[in-house]
């Protein structure tokens, strides 16, 4: 099977965000092929512009199916295919439900995205969620399907003190790490810092090394003593799923599905957007790292069906099911195909 991912290529630090180029090597070992096709180039009007090179592109190239990660990239995939390849459409959370300024606050000019992925729906032959959130702005049930993003545990795993490189400075405080983006509005730094401002938290410091190559992010989650994650929105976070991953103690908001992922781990605590219930979950994370060591999310990522080569053989499924379609996709031995499940978290 041979497969082009249309994707952003716009972003500064990394061209084509690493989860995105992570999914596409993942899918090599089910035997897909994968290309890539990164769209550069800001604006509806810069996705249709793609969408016409695209079509040049396919003149001499030739796929089974187009994966359009974030519905712009759909468009450009729709306008690139026709009706001639079927594409597979990943929302990506902001283009489903908008973006985040605040507490249920969303960016106006955002809801042209909303929009678009109602308008897009009819002409895809599956959407992926990342989340059931997401998934909630996806009418087509029938070609609904929710599955998160996999996460690497060869790269994403526990560290021992030996192994550590030393990016966090040892000064006798607790390492609080943020790792998103501090100007972006919707990650909230500011809830973060007016956590680590209330009484008693001197102790601890806050560490935001944004922007950090992804290679470094292992690092950093197996050197802080606790993740905090405040964002208003989100949909699948992966590094809520890569801090488990590495036993990384965590708060966060209750956003996307963060509280399943979660679930009832030792270590890691949902919070309020109110600064001095946030600082005391960081308090409680630190306390129970200080009683019983470092979490054992890692188990957790595994039990959920995380890991990224289970996660790339439900994607298959989907490729499978938009190139046979779903009468003669379920005609098919299931001993041979492992059907993925419709409007199901898997």
């Amino acid at each position: 099977m041979k497969v082009l991912f249309v994707c952003s290529g716009n972003n500064k630090n990394f061209g084509i965000v690493p989860f995105i180029k992570d999914q596409g090597e993942s899918l090599k070992s089910e035997g897909v092929a994968v290309d890539y096709f990164p769209v550069v180039g800001k604006g509806l009007l810069g996705y249709i512009k793609a969408g016409f090179r695209l079509r040049r592109f396919l003149q001499e190239k030739q796929y089974d199916l187009i994966h359009a990660h974030f519905t712009y990239c759909g468009w450009t995939a729709l306008i690139g295919a026709g009706r001639k390849i079927p594409v597979v459409l990943s929302l990506m959370g902001t283009d489903a439900n908008g973006e985040y300024k605040g507490k249920n606050k969303v960016v106006l000019k955002s809801k042209l995205s909303s929009f678009l992925t109602w308008l897009i729906q009819p002409f895809v032959s599956a959407i992926i969620s990342k989340s059931a959130n997401i998934s909630a702005s996806v009418y087509r049930k029938q070609q609904s399907f929710i599955i998160p993003n996999g996460v690497d545990l060869e790269k994403f795993k526990p560290l021992s003190p030996d192994e550590r490189d030393g990016h966090l400075a040892s000064n006798g405080k607790k390492k609080v790490l943020f790792l998103g983006s501090r100007t972006k509005t919707g990650k909230n730094f500011a809830l973060a810092q007016a956590a680590l401002q209330q009484p008693g938290m001197e102790y601890a410091e806050l560490i935001s090394p944004y922007p950090v190559s992804h290679e470094e992010i292992p690092w950093y989650l197996n050197e802080a003593d606790v993740l905090v994650f405040p964002s208003f929105m989100e949909g699948s976070p992966n590094v809520i799923k890569e801090a488990m991953a590495c036993n990384c103690p965590i708060v966060s908001t209750d956003v996307g599905d963060v509280k399943w992922v979660l679930g009832n781990t030792p270590g890691c605590y949902l919070a309020s957007f109110d600064p001095r219930e946030f600082a005391e979950k960081i308090h409680m994370a630190l306390h129970e790292t200080r009683l019983t060591g470092r979490t054992n999310g890692r188990q957790r990522i595994i039990d959920l069906g995380l890991d990224m080569d289970t996660v790339a053989r439900r994607i298959v499924d989907v490729y499978k099911r938009s190139i046979l379609g779903p009468y003669e996709y379920s005609s098919v031995p299931k001993s041979h195909v492992n059907p993925a499940r419709t409007e199901t978290t898997i």
